[in-house]
């Protein structure tokens, strides 16, 4: 496809970029940071949702909407869609796999159509989750792109079908489309039903004597792969430029992390005496027990490395929930 780099009549590059879903954690981020870049960004969010980023167009988008998409996306003819609108939370997916299922097989479906029919043929970046791969033995560590996907969650689940479509279009259609696998992603404006923030707003609360000194917990003996989300923006950009179409890219630090231990790193760094107490309600039906991504193929096509490390993103993160407190 060659480089996609449009200059304006100042030899400056000019780019434009829309991302959907541009409330959620991952888009804020790869908002300012595609600003950073000297890119023109629109985001999506539903109306009633609130989200203001200074120099960003905004505009109220339901996924589920077809011809809505599709008008969108006409209007603004981007050079770059990062397709980030998704019911992203497992523990969701558990207690309501309809509406996971519409935002994230159907959804994705109308968006991948209006893409289709744009003149201009942009990119597309259509993330998924290492989720997909499901239960992976320990001899099988660690899981690289071309592993089995024997997802088990309805999560998951959704996630790999969206895959396979995606891939079907890319090669039924010639569509420039890029895939990704995105590994447990962690940092400050997180929601708390994911587990680092979720430990970082308990000891919040606790420093802020909001609650009784105790953090309540799922399985601590699970082990995952974290990366922190402003290299996982990074490296959507970094494939959005330089990944190929119809391929799939994990996106992870390589690295192994148990519960426990992020946990006990939380409570380190807490001014407070805490104990932990596991609650059921917490625990899934179905947990694996280590996950690990192979990032080699990302390296190779685009440079991309983590450069956060673990400790400094649950330090952010806790900060972060610190400040959310003081505001009170």
């Amino acid at each position: 496809y060659g480089t996609r780099e449009k200059r304006d009549c100042n030899g400056e590059i000019f780019m434009k970029s829309l991302i959907t879903g541009g409330t959620g954690f991952v888009g804020i981020y790869l908002a300012r940071y595609l600003q950073m870049l000297g890119h023109e960004v629109a985001v999506t969010k539903m109306p009633g949702e609130q989200i203001f980023i200074s120099g960003v167009s905004v505009y109220d988008l339901n996924i589920l909407e077809k011809e809505e998409v599709s008008r969108l996306f006409t209007k603004i003819q981007p050079d770059y869609i990062f397709h980030l609108a998704a019911q992203s939370s497992v523990d969701i997916s558990w207690k309501n796999p309809g509406l996971t299922i519409d935002v994230n097989i159907k959804g994705s479906t109308n968006v991948l159509d209006a893409f289709r029919a744009l003149e201009n043929k942009p990119r597309l970046l259509l993330p998924g989750s290492g989720e997909e791969y499901g239960c992976v033995q320990s001899t099988e560590l660690p899981v690289g792109e071309e592993h089995v996907l024997k997802p088990g969650n309805i999560y998951a689940a959704t996630k790999v079908c969206q895959n396979m479509i995606g891939s079907i279009y890319a090669k039924a259609y010639g569509l420039d489309i890029v895939m990704t696998r995105a590994f447990n992603h962690v940092g400050p404006n997180q929601a708390p039903f994911f587990v680092l923030a979720d430990f970082c707003r308990q000891t919040a609360e606790i420093e802020a004597g909001k609650r009784e000194p105790v953090i309540r917990a799922g399985n601590l003996d699970v082990k995952r792969d974290f990366t922190d989300v402003r290299d996982v923006v990074c490296a959507y950009v970094m494939l959005a430029e330089k990944g190929r179409a119809g391929e799939t890219y994990n996106i992870g630090s390589g690295q192994a992390r148990s519960i426990r231990e992020i946990l006990q790193t939380v409570i380190n760094k807490s001014t407070a005496k805490i104990q932990v107490e596991v609650d059921e309600k917490k625990l899934r039906p179905i947990d694996m027990t280590e996950m690990r991504a192979d990032i080699q193929k990302i390296q190779k096509v685009t440079g991309w490395k983590p450069k956060i490390c673990l400790e400094q993103s649950i330090q952010d993160t806790l900060d972060y929930w610190r400040r959310e407190y003081l505001q009170e």
